[in-house]
């Protein structure tokens, strides 16, 4: 089973937004979203709803 904690939607957003305004250099943002799931997160959002959420 994977270990990894589920996407963090709002860490993520603040990841980002730190990005926009030039608070954390790019590398550091690309290392922040990787850790709180951006790549999970659009995974699930490219597979669609999960069964019995329709």
């Amino acid at each position: 089973m994977d270990q990894r904690p589920a996407p963090d939607p709002a860490k993520l957003l603040a990841d980002w937004m730190e990005w926009e305004t030039g608070e954390t250099p790019p590398g550091r943002v690309m290392s922040n979203l990787k850790t709180h799931g951006l790549r999970d997160l659009l995974e699930q959002l490219v597979a669609g709803p999960a069964s019995g959420d329709a």
